[in-house]
């Protein structure tokens, strides 16, 4: 696995605990974004290195987490039917950036719209749904802090799948060893992705999509 690691007990200590974060594990040109599929899925994408094959279908939206709890949280630590295989998938900062710069807010706010119609025409429009929800602990409790997540559609989701994702890696055994220490109480031990926040150059982008300042 290609994804350096360290104890959750210490990354408490410099993830921020409350507002509206992109954490994510990033290098200074990439950052991963994880997904849950059934096996033969996830296989596919592993061999290949592109989301694909007789059971991949890009006529449908498909979320992206850059958040590893958070993804753990949706999939039940990969144990949830059809998402018993978690993949790591690392893009280019500035790919992901071109997502969030087509990215529409799930539900209304009038902090992000000045009116329904506005919004309506934008969710018509564009190919990328972003939800904030908080975010997870590894029992499942929800936090403060909330993650981002961002549905993909259409061509867009194509590029994605077919051309912006540069390594996929099937981290199911990593997770899998992470769940056993959880299930025998042994925190202290438990063992997460190095995430840090991610903010773009671009502080109108920030703002746009809630990230807090």
């Amino acid at each position: 696995m290609n994804i350096i690691t360290e104890f959750y007990q210490q990354a408490l200590e410099h993830w921020p605990k409350t507002g509206q974060h992109i954490l994510a594990h990033q290098t200074n040109e990439e950052i991963v974004v994880y997904q849950a599929y059934k096996k033969s899925i996830a296989r596919f994408a592993a061999e290949n290195q592109f989301l694909g094959g007789n059971e991949y279908s890009y006529n449908r939206m498909s979320w992206i987490k850059p958040n590893f709890l958070w993804m753990m949280y949706r999939c039940g630590w990969a144990e949830k039917e059809n998402q018993e295989s978690v993949l790591a998938l690392w893009i280019r900062k500035k790919d992901f950036e071109s997502i969030l710069n087509e990215a529409v807010i799930s539900s209304f706010n009038p902090s992000y719209h000045d009116n329904h119609e506005q919004w309506r025409a934008d969710l018509d429009q564009r190919e990328v749904r972003l939800q904030w929800d908080p975010d997870h602990d590894p029992y499942g409790h929800k936090q403060e802090r909330r993650a981002i997540q961002l549905g993909l559609k259409g061509g867009l989701l194509e590029n994605f799948g077919k051309k912006q994702i540069i390594r996929i890696e099937d981290i199911t055994g990593f997770v899998k060893q992470q769940k056993s220490l959880l299930d025998s109480g042994r925190l202290d031990e438990l063992r997460v992705p190095v995430e840090s926040v991610y903010r773009t150059i671009d502080s109108a982008l920030n703002k746009r999509v809630g990230i807090t300042a």
